[in-house]
């Protein structure tokens, strides 16, 4: 485990530097408006970076299909096809012959550097031409240690994400999830961590024991997570800095879902006592819980607004399980669902405009959003088995979990998969054997 952290530690722990190589062109015309629904794919050409030396131009090449990849799973960029491109660009500083990118219809260009500095960091550049208006709109410089390179390809994408969407990107960031593996009947669960785009995977917990529903704190230096090791329901804190697990409660009857607050310093969860389950907050300091709900219903899966004014969580109190909102205190609960079906794992927006969940009707499982007062409601995705939505930081795409139908002991699989919030770009994430559970970092910065 030492090993593992101290190599997770020089992937991850690094402050990196940005700076504005030239200013942003006012009024380019380059841009996405995320707000006119199904958007179509910006064409966008992004070349080879250069390098002085082999090195150089190998990482170089490296950033630049990360660069490529990022933007190509948003759904909002078309990366055109390099044997299409007519021009070849003769370094960083040249000023491209828009015509010739006219002509293969790309309307953003992307060119790129990467230097080895004599400090030992490495430097990538990169500038984002509009092929309209002949003009540059934005140019970036990013460095940090050479093993995390891959963190700049996703600065890159992040940057150009922002510049012509007008919101945060998405592409810095990691996901938590439950690595599986052996048959059904003697499965392994394993807390596990990679980033975004599946790269970099890395188990946290060794497997001997199950592992369940881990999350995020809002720092992003913590995962909170329920486990049977000590042989009775616990909720632990993981600090991933350190590597170190510190346990803070263990009760006798069942917890479910321990969930950061968004501050950060409290941890809210389902804990069943009494013949009876419901929602609970614990500070992490004095370690005592607080009750939030007392209804003889099954209150859990509770989820805070990002203000911590509201928690959501689903409740079976009126017969089936539905959505109900309350405020951050416990008081002024109702329900928000009436559609039909089962209600389940509500999640709110880290924008705090809407609530995803799960929904169960008939024989299938869906992912769908409403607004916080239960309106609006849109399934996004419906499968066999779709359930357990996470939010990208910038409350644009949602992973989940999808299980297929199998028989045997080997039943079905589990991966994890990813839409937005038009439904339209489905994508699976690839990770190394089956994944369940996700849940999304905020922005690593």
């Amino acid at each position: 485990m030492r090993f593992l952290m101290a190599k997770f530690r020089s992937v991850w722990g690094v402050v990196l530097l940005a700076s504005m190589l030239f200013a942003p062109a006012a009024n380019a015309s380059l841009q996405i408006k995320l707000d006119e629904g199904v958007v179509q794919p910006i064409p966008i050409a992004i070349t080879d970076f250069f390098g002085a030396s082999p090195r150089d131009m190998q990482t170089a090449q490296q950033v630049a299909s990360v660069v490529r990849g990022d933007l190509e799973r948003s759904g909002l960029f078309l990366p055109l096809d390099q044997k299409s491109f007519i021009e070849k660009i003769p370094g960083f500083g040249a000023i491209p012959k828009f015509n010739d990118w006219r002509v293969i219809k790309a309307e953003g260009l992307v060119t790129g550097q990467a230097t080895q500095l004599a400090d030992g960091q490495l430097q990538v550049d990169f500038r984002l031409w509009d092929i309209f208006q002949e003009k540059q709109v934005v140019g970036m410089s990013f460095k940090t240690t050479p093993e995390n390179w891959r963190r700049l390809g996703h600065l890159v994408a992040d940057a150009i994400y922002e510049r012509l969407t007008g919101e945060k990107g998405y592409f810095d960031t990691r996901v938590v999830f439950i690595s599986e593996s052996g048959p059904k009947i003697k499965r392994r669960y394993r807390l596990s961590i990679m980033d975004q785009d599946g790269a970099n995977p890395s188990f946290l917990t060794n497997g001997d024991f199950i592992v369940l529903s881990p999350r995020f704190s809002p720092t992003m230096q913590a995962i909170t997570y329920m486990s049977y090791e000590r042989q009775v329901p616990s909720v632990f804190v993981f600090d991933l800095q350190t590597g170190q697990r510190e346990v803070i409660g263990q009760y006798s009857g069942m917890t479910f879902a321990p969930r950061f607050t968004p501050d950060g310093n409290r941890v809210v969860f389902s804990y069943s006592r009494d013949n009876n389950v419901d929602v609970y907050v614990v500070d992490l300091r004095s370690r005592r819980p607080v009750r939030l709900t007392s209804d003889p219903g099954i209150d859990t899966s509770p989820s805070f607004a990002p203000d911590g004014s509201r928690v959501v969580f689903n409740s079976d109190r009126g017969g089936s399980p539905q959505l109900y909102v309350m405020n951050g205190d416990g008081s002024g609960q109702h329900r928000i669902s009436f559609g039909q079906g089962r209600y389940t794992t509500p999640v709110w927006s880290p924008r705090g405009d809407l609530i995803a969940f799960t929904r169960q009707n008939g024989q299938s499982f869906s992912i769908g959003v409403m607004r916080p007062d239960g309106q609006g409601e849109r399934i996004l995705t419906t499968s066999f088995s779709d359930e357990g939505p996470t939010w990208s930081p910038n409350g644009r795409v949602i992973l989940f979990t999808r299980t297929t139908p199998g028989r045997g002991s080997n039943g079905g699989n589990s991966n994890i998969w990813s839409v937005d919030l038009t439904g339209q770009n489905l994508r699976r994430v690839i990770t190394p054997g089956d994944a369940s559970d996700p849940a999304w970092s905020p922005l690593n910065r």
